[in-house]
């Protein structure tokens, strides 16, 4: 069973949270009008942020207007997917790195969200950044890209580990999640500057638990 106190777009669809789910999605759509976005990783300055309820709650919204959607869990270290989506994470990403089977058969596991599905981490690794580098990363993105409309990645905190900054330069775009009244401002450029250094698509950030406008209560 998943989490619905954190997929609040499941638990709570009307609510002001899911809409804005619902808005980002949509922003999203607007930032690359020259292009199809289809490959987008998620990722904070650092722990504890909210990127990964970010990327699953945005990842239902987009699954909800009949996009096929696939969900990487690539943060090796600290995987949560699994545990929000109440699934098994015996087979992953990093069973598609060693099993050829897996590249033409990826063991993607279905939701309870018609379209969505999601590739958990699998075992973990010893060095995550060198197979997140890898050339057999690369294979597997475009085999996941092939099979959907959009593939999202949930990647390590980028100030606390290298993996983001490696997976970045190999997707489409990038989105920073800041927490409101918990990241500070250094850390945040710090990311923002390090993603730039590399030349990955920032596209923007989610500023995330922001107290709500009460002013617009009842509408």
């Amino acid at each position: 069973m998943s989490d619905s106190r954190t997929l609040v777009t499941l638990a709570d669809p009307q609510s002001a949270a899911a809409e804005a789910y619902r808005t980002l999605r949509i922003n999203l759509q607007f930032t690359v009008l020259d292009k199809e976005l289809r490959s987008l990783l998620v990722s904070s300055p650092g722990p504890g942020e909210g990127k990964t309820t970010t990327l699953a709650n945005l990842a239902v919204t987009m699954a909800q207007v009949d996009r096929r959607v696939i969900v990487v869990d690539c943060d090796l270290r600290r995987p949560q997917m699994h545990q929000l989506f109440g699934l098994e994470n015996g087979r992953g990403l990093t069973s598609m790195m060693l099993e050829d089977e897996f590249l033409a058969n990826p063991p993607l596991q279905p939701t309870q969200v018609a379209g969505l599905s999601i590739l958990t981490s699998g075992p973990l690794p010893p060095r995550p950044a060198d197979l997140l580098g890898s050339k057999r990363m690369g294979q597997i993105i475009g085999a996941l890209c092939d099979q959907s409309d959009i593939v999202l990645f949930d990647a390590p905190p980028v100030m606390s580990a290298t993996d983001a900054a490696v997976l970045a330069t190999r997707v489409d775009g990038v989105l920073l999640v800041i927490s409101a009244g918990e990241t500070r401002r250094e850390h945040a450029i710090s990311a923002l500057e390090r993603l730039q250094k590399i030349n990955a698509n920032v596209l923007g950030s989610v500023l995330n638990n922001a107290a709500a406008d009460v002013s617009l209560a009842g509408y």
